[in-house]
């Protein structure tokens, strides 16, 4: 009687992205929840320090708890488990993304059905110099996006690609 042998284990993506992207994503984490998550703590002080201070014993805490403590938490934490989870690798015959940091995702692209490869600079990432390569393929799943890159990483990265899809023989071939 023979032990089943355990499936194997996909490996993650050899390659990280810039170190530069953390700073790009607390940024975003600022603008789009962090700030105003925070501000509309301070604002709520404010207005309860000016119209209604017998609400401060419990209004603080209360923000504290559901507002400040959050925004601080989530801008601290989300640009480094980002930073460990993102990664690529480019193969023979395929392209491999890791991303996300709480929803995490493995995209694995043959090369034989890459249609487009795009590199998108954002304002924001044109700042701290980085770039996303965006791998179109004919599959319903969608695109495979390796964001984080320095620019000319990414350049190098999409021209690598493109080379690549169109040596192996396939349906994009």
């Amino acid at each position: 009687m023979s032990m089943p042998t355990p499936a194997p284990r996909l490996r993650d993506p050899l390659h990280g992205v810039d170190p530069r992207a953390r700073r790009w994503w607390t940024t975003q984490a600022l603008l789009v929840v962090s700030g105003p998550m925070l501000l509309t703590a301070a604002a709520l002080l404010v207005l309860s320090l000016l119209f209604f201070p017998s609400a401060l014993p419990w209004l603080g805490p209360l923000l504290l708890v559901t507002l400040v403590l959050p925004a601080l938490g989530y801008v601290w934490a989300m640009p480094r488990w980002r930073y460990r989870t993102h990664a690529w690798e480019l193969g023979v015959r395929a392209v491999y993304a890791a991303s996300g940091w709480f929803w995490r995702k493995r995209r694995i692209a043959p090369l034989s059905r890459v249609q487009t490869v795009d590199t998108v600079r954002g304002p924001l990432q044109q700042v701290f110099g980085l770039a996303t390569v965006t791998v179109t393929t004919a599959s319903t799943a969608g695109d495979v996006r390796i964001a984080g890159l320095s620019d000319a990483d990414a350049r190098e990265l999409a021209r690598r690609i493109g080379d690549a899809a169109q040596l192996v023989p396939g349906d994009a071939a």
